[in-house]
């Protein structure tokens, strides 16, 4: 019976869905306007001979999106450390790590982009590196640990106060137990937040365009300016689409999974 149930419930929705879409797609190809969009946006032609250069560019995104979340994932967990110290004497250094995100979260990061890129470089300084590229991806690395060392304080201080008064009665340090005790415990819960961070990280891979390196969105507008054309914006579309839906869906999963386990420990 009960599976029955639900049988009928995953056909209608199958069944609801593809009427929607229909519908959509209907309304779409018989609008006034859809022959002319199909040849700007759509054209086969120009997507077979765009995508090549496009999908290579797109290498470009990718490596910057690995070399800025190695470098997040740890620059983050220190603010998010230094955040956390207690007692008055660490004021200065919450201080500092408090002004850092909010200074770094409320300023557009094509903004910060393009003030490092364009401006570092330009000053020359002697063993300072003047590539435009690498400014744009210390731009990404300051705007995003931000925002992932607010989420790393979240998990922080999500930890029960209980869990360090008994590593402290064992004996441990205040370093011992942050380390061998609640950055743990604090990681594996913000591990679904800190994907959503990284979706957004590898979207935002394509601002460093405007500091001039050539990457999947840039050599697209290159595409676009010689055929007059846009098809090559739905080519580099597709590409970060095929990155960033597979790193939603595993979020969902582990968002799931983490509510399933936390349903069980309640039951239990």
């Amino acid at each position: 019976m009960l599976g029955s149930r639900e049988g009928r419930a995953v056909a209608t929705a199958l069944v609801s869905t593809v009427v929607v879409f229909t519908a959509i797609v209907v309304a779409i190809v018989n609008s006034p306007g859809w022959p002319a969009v199909r040849e700007s946006f759509f054209n086969g032609e120009f997507f077979r001979s765009s995508f090549p250069d496009i999908a290579r560019a797109f290498e470009l995104n990718v490596k910057i999106f690995l070399v800025a979340e190695a470098v997040i994932l740890v620059f983050a967990l220190g603010i998010a450390v230094l955040r956390s110290l207690p007692g008055p004497v660490f004021f200065p250094i919450r201080a500092i790590a408090i002004a850092y995100t909010d200074i770094f979260r409320g300023l557009p990061t094509i903004l910060v982009v393009s003030l490092l890129a364009l401006g570092v470089p330009g000053l020359q300084l002697s063993g300072v590196p003047n590539s435009a590229l690498f400014w744009a991806t210390v731009g990404l690395v300051l705007v995003y640990s931000a925002y992932v060392a607010e989420v790393y304080r979240a998990g922080i201080e999500s930890v029960h106060p209980s869990q360090e008064a008994a590593s402290r009665s064992l004996g441990l340090s205040r370093w011992q137990t942050l380390r061998y005790v609640i950055i743990p415990q604090a990681v594996r819960r913000v591990i679904p937040p800190l994907l959503n961070d990284f979706i957004g990280l590898q979207k935002d891979t394509a601002l460093v365009a405007f500091a001039g390196p050539v990457e999947a969105f840039r050599q697209s507008q290159i595409a676009e300016s010689a055929n007059f054309n846009f098809t090559p914006y739905i080519c580099a579309a597709l590409l970060f689409l095929a990155l960033t839906i597979p790193l939603t869906r595993t979020t969902d999963w582990l968002i799931a999974r983490d509510r399933r386990k936390r349903a069980a420990s309640g039951v239990a």
